[in-house]
């Protein structure tokens, strides 16, 4: 009700909100709208209503598709009650295909569609109409929007998107079972008539198969097709539109159909006995022959197991299946021998081995088949009467001594004669010859068990009548121990006692060896030589058991007057002939402690203080050497220090120092040596001599007009003094802080020449004696040279 009554009014509004109606309805337009007046309420009043005329009259528009016709196709046509038909009304058109597709004349309102139209291209149209003032140029009325539909007709016939199809069905299936189910699609307007209401038929596939009209479920119309009469089948379908009336379009698809195996067939031997020839020198395991079952089924439903049935010879031969050929391959599973049995019947039988239940009633899914097997004679090789020999042989056996041999026989019919020989490979062959005719194997060398205990290999037999026919056998000659060495000690050789040992006490178990291979249970036994027995140091006691053990026979003994025993012992073996030994025993005395543990076994421990040991000594004598090594880095830093401390370069080049290596008295020493000499050039000039040292000869100056007093100097370094004083970081007080500077001031002047008034001559060197013994030397090389010039007058 609620959507009846929401339909009613949006059509109220369309129509009696007043815009279309046709003036010249056409046989296409099916509705047609009423006229009716709007009803406007006035504002102010209750119930009062002004009736209002419909600005445009209007009905819904068609157009046929595929339409093939010269002219225009005339659509519809509007008009406005406000049109008096004079030409001062204008309509105009918008929207989907407007101007493209459809047209309409500005002056009657005429609306054609100027070209073909496809509704399964665009099933509907949607536009705009307005009515326009020729004059002003303004809307008459409101713009108003209808829509034009494409009536369908039957243009397109039923098409199989998915064809051709394929399926399959199992073979021997009942009627209906289901195939495959296909659809055709018509593109035609499904609510419009017949034009796409599809009907489905079989023009090519009956009887087997059947297809549902409406549906198009193909299934199955015959019982019991076999795969193994026809296999494939090609079925043609039909789809017709307009419900399959005359008429209707319709188009068509294949569908192949395949019957798929089913396992309905027995497998069955083409003939029922199958002769086979079979060579008496085949190999056992070899394939001798083949026989099939043929199986009309495809794939794991043609699979045959066969079996050999117990009976006549059945156990001399196996059978297989061949996976690809599904042939039973019969092996040989033991060697045929012509002269023993020249035939072998057995039964084989062959069966499927993946039943299907549904066939049990057909029968038995097996089938049985005789083969006969002929053995053929063959010209066959000897055979040796064992498959290995094994032999024996002492060694050093003299060269020729038969050791065993070997049998061959031909077991042919005609029997043959038969030659040996060696299957020579290596020189170890050498060692053995072998008679041609008897077959009996001697030696060739002599034979030594501790150099090759075994030896391997091959004795071939041939026949006279055919040497081309050989057979091989192995041979095993173990070499046996002869008793030719005799036993020893076996490590170790040497053994120590202590000096506190007790008589009786067991200083080392010695043990046998032997390089013969000694038989199961041999023994040895253990003694003292004649020689070593009469004398009281040690003894040995066997115990029969291949062990022995040396005892001491002293009560204690004493290195300082023997160091080293030697104990030969005597050792028996229990072998034919009986072989022995003397082996000597080293035995060292050593010191021990009094739980019998060896401290030191060395003589020059004996001149070791008692209670020290060799590790005590070693520290000792490391700890001197460290001593002294700390001694001696000691003195020499020392001795680095003090050199760093008094020495100075010899080529300081500061001016007006003199340095002397004297030692002074310390800060409290003020006559040691007066510093400002060095600094005041007119100390010299007071005629001031050293006060730590006597000169060997008083020598006065020259007395010099004195230098003028050079206020730039005393100035500098009298600012440098106060600067000193107050400086907190400054060196101590007893520091040496010098400030020297060259200049006029300087007593000796300028040593270079280049700016010499005077000539050397006029220089006076006698204020050098005043300097000390230091400088004697000196002042005399200059004295004399002066004294010696003889320019200078006197």
């Amino acid at each position: 009700m609620l959507t009846r009554n929401c339909l009613s009014l949006l059509l109220w509004v369309l129509f009696d909100g007043g815009l279309l109606t046709p003036l010249h309805p056409q046989p296409q337009q099916t509705l047609e709208a009423e006229p009716r007046d709007n009803v406007v309420p006035v504002p102010g009043r209750r119930s009062s209503a002004q009736r209002v005329k419909r600005g445009w009259v209007w009905n819904q528009f068609f157009v046929l598709e595929e339409y093939m016709g010269s002219e225009p196709q005339y659509v519809g046509k509007l008009h406005s009650d406000l049109d008096k038909g004079v030409g001062t009304v204008k309509y105009t058109l918008s929207g989907d295909g407007a101007g493209t597709v459809f047209t309409i004349d500005e002056t009657t309102g005429d609306i054609h569609a100027i070209r073909s139209l496809d509704r399964e291209e665009k099933p509907f149209y949607t536009l705009r109409a307005q009515a326009v003032d020729v004059d002003t140029k303004k809307p008459l009325e409101p713009e108003s929007e209808f829509i034009i539909k494409v009536q369908d007709i039957n243009d397109n016939e039923p098409k199989f998107l998915d064809g051709p199809y394929v399926a399959s069905v199992p073979e021997m299936s009942p009627v209906g079972a289901y195939v495959l189910q296909v659809k055709a699609t018509d593109a035609d307007d499904p609510t419009y008539g017949n034009s796409a209401r599809v009907v489905y038929s079989i023009l090519q596939g009956q009887p087997y198969f059947s297809i549902d009209p409406k549906t198009g479920v193909i299934r199955t119309a015959l019982p019991n097709m076999d795969r193994e009469v026809k296999e494939q089948y090609q079925v043609l379908i039909q789809a017709k539109d307009m419900g399959g009336q005359l008429g209707g379009l319709a188009g068509t698809t294949t569908v192949n159909i395949t019957l798929t195996d089913v396992n309905d067939n027995p497998p069955r031997f083409p003939k029922s006995i199958f002769h086979l020839k079979v060579p008496e020198s085949s190999h056992v395991g070899s394939a001798i022959g083949r026989i099939r079952a043929v199986d009309p089924d495809f794939g794991k439903n043609a699979e045959i197991e066969y079996n050999i049935v117990p009976g006549d010879g059945g156990n001399l031969f196996d059978i297989t299946t061949d996976e690809n050929t599904q042939e039973g391959v019969i092996k040989l599973k033991k060697p045929l021998d012509f002269e023993t049995k020249k035939a072998y019947t057995f039964k084989v039988e062959a069966s499927n081995l993946h039943l299907d239940h549904r066939f049990h009633s057909v029968g038995p899914f097996k089938d049985t088949a005789t083969v006969k097997i002929n053995v053929l004679d063959m010209d066959e090789p000897p055979v040796f009467s064992k498959p290995t020999y094994t032999m024996e042989v002492y060694e050093d056996t003299p060269v020729g001594t038969i050791i065993g041999a070997v049998t061959a026989q031909d077991l042919d019919a005609g029997s043959s004669s038969v030659r040996y020989f060696i299957d020579w490979k290596n020189d170890v062959d050498n060692y053995f010859t072998i008679d041609a005719t008897e077959g009996t194997i001697a030696t060739n060398e002599l034979l030594d068990r501790e150099s090759t205990a075994q030896y391997n290999f091959s004795i071939i037999a041939s026949k006279v009548s055919n040497p081309l026919l050989t057979s091989k056998v192995n041979v095993i000659i173990n070499v046996l121990d002869v008793n030719e060495f005799p036993p020893e000690i076996a490590v170790p050789y040497e053994t120590s006692v202590c000096e506190n040992a007790k008589p009786g006490q067991v200083i080392q178990t010695v043990t046998a060896a032997d390089k013969d291979l000694s038989p199961a249970g041999q023994r040895f036994s253990f003694r003292l030589s004649t020689e070593a027995s009469n004398k009281p140091n040690f003894t040995v006691h066997d115990y029969r058991n291949n062990t022995a053990g040396i005892e001491t026979r002293r009560n204690g003994y004493n290195r300082r007057q023997q160091e080293l025993y030697f104990l030969p012992v005597v050792i028996e073996d229990s072998s034919y002939p009986v072989q022995s030994s003397t082996n000597t025993l080293t035995i060292r005395v050593c010191r021990c402690d009094s739980d019998g543990t060896i401290q030191s076994c060395n003589v020059e421990a004996i001149f070791l203080p008692v209670g020290l040991s060799t590790g005590a000594l070693i520290a000792i004598l490391l700890c001197i050497v460290i001593l002294l090594v700390i001694v001696v880095l000691y003195v020499a830093l020392r001795r680095q220090k003090k050199k760093d401390t008094l020495m100075t370069s010899k080529e300081d080049i500061r001016d007006n120092v003199i340095h002397y290596d004297d030692e002074g008295g310390g800060e409290e020493d003020t006559q040691a040596f007066d510093i400002g000499a060095l600094r005041n050039p007119k100390v010299i000039e007071d005629n001031k001599i050293r006060r730590d040292i006597k000169p060997d000869t008083l020598r006065f100056p020259r007395q010099r007009p004195p230098v003028e007093d050079n206020t730039d100097i005393r100035d500098f370094i009298n600012q440098r003094l106060q600067e000193n004083d107050v400086d907190p970081t400054a060196p101590p007080y007893d520091s040496l802080a010098t400030y020297a500077y060259e200049g006029n001031g300087s007593v000796a002047e300028s040593l270079s020449s280049i700016d010499s008034l005077t000539t050397e001559a006029d220089q006076d060197y006698d204020y050098l004696s005043d300097w000390g013994p230091r400088f004697k030397i000196l002042a005399d090389m200059f004295g004399e040279e002066e004294s010696y010039n003889p320019d200078k007058v006197t």
